[in-house]
């Protein structure tokens, strides 16, 4: 090899790693402005009345999101009892069980759901909930944040169950171990950790949602003594406060927008410290 060339791949070399980072910091770069206007704005318009109060009539300052934020871990509790069971039975299913041609079709119809449109969503339960209901509920709220959740989940278990040494399943049944039997105290329980991360992440994805919410929980600005009556949610409050004309409304928002940020980077969180143990034995 000769100078020249050597001193020519040092300069390609060195020109595709700044390119490469120059790419990588212009994705970057956006979401840290986002993050820090947000925390700036946010975390300087809470106060302990946010936390505490209700949301004042229109044109009334103060109040805070007290209704809201309940309301917000209900909807999300509610998510979990529906989407959590079926999208990790499903996962097994697509595991464990079923031919390959049923299978296929269940992750190509799981993948595409993955990629509906919220509002969409919201749509279809509105259909299916509240015009039998006669009304918005939490109920169908919960419902459809847990249906957005069962196509993530389900795909979720799924690839974390795959993931368990098949030598397992082998030695179970040749020790005459039912078979259903094998996958709750075996496979279930080897894999459970990535389970609970899927659905850990399935909670995080669906926390901030607001269009289905629109269509079936609606919104209130009381408390909700019933899931048969319409709840607050922060999702919901922070949007009719950010198209509002009024600057403590504006304010009120960013805190929301800020709280629910926190809520989503705790779930994440969560999750990263139910993998760590995985990480470190991968490194």
């Amino acid at each position: 090899m000769t100078v020249s060339n050597h001193h020519w791949r040092r300069f390609k070399n060195g020109f595709m790693q700044t390119l490469t980072c120059a790419c990588a910091m212009l994705v970057v770069t956006p979401l840290v402005l986002v993050f820090y206007h947000l925390l700036h704005e946010g975390f300087t318009s809470l106060n302990w009345a946010f936390f505490t109060q209700l949301p004042k009539a229109v044109g009334e300052t103060g109040g805070g999101m007290a209704n809201a934020i309940a309301g917000t871990f209900i909807l999300l509790g509610q998510a979990a009892l529906v989407g959590v069971p079926v999208g990790v039975l499903g996962g097994v299913f697509l595991s464990e069980y079923g031919s390959s041609r049923l299978n296929w079709a269940i992750r190509f119809a799981a993948d595409t759901l993955n990629g509906v449109p919220s509002i969409t969503w919201g749509i279809v339960v509105y259909a299916l909930v509240v015009v039998p209901m006669h009304g918005p509920s939490a109920l169908a709220g919960g419902i459809v944040l847990g249906m957005m959740m069962i196509p993530l989940v389900m795909r979720t278990t799924e690839e974390v169950l795959q993931l368990v040494p098949t030598g397992y399943r082998e030695a179970a049944l040749a020790l005459g171990i039912a078979k259903w039997k094998m996958i709750v105290r075996i496979v279930v329980r080897t894999a459970l950790k990535g389970i609970v991360t899927g659905a850990l992440l399935a909670l995080a994805r669906v926390a901030g949602e607001t269009a289905p919410l629109l269509f079936t929980a609606f919104g209130n600005l009381g408390w909700a003594h019933s899931l048969k009556e319409p709840i607050a949610a922060m999702p919901l409050l922070i949007f009719n406060y950010a198209i509002s004309p009024y600057d403590d409304w504006h304010r009120q928002a960013w805190a929301g927008a800020f709280v629910l940020l926190m809520l989503v980077l705790a779930i994440n969180v969560g999750v990263r410290f139910l993998t760590r143990d995985r990480y470190r034995r991968n490194s």
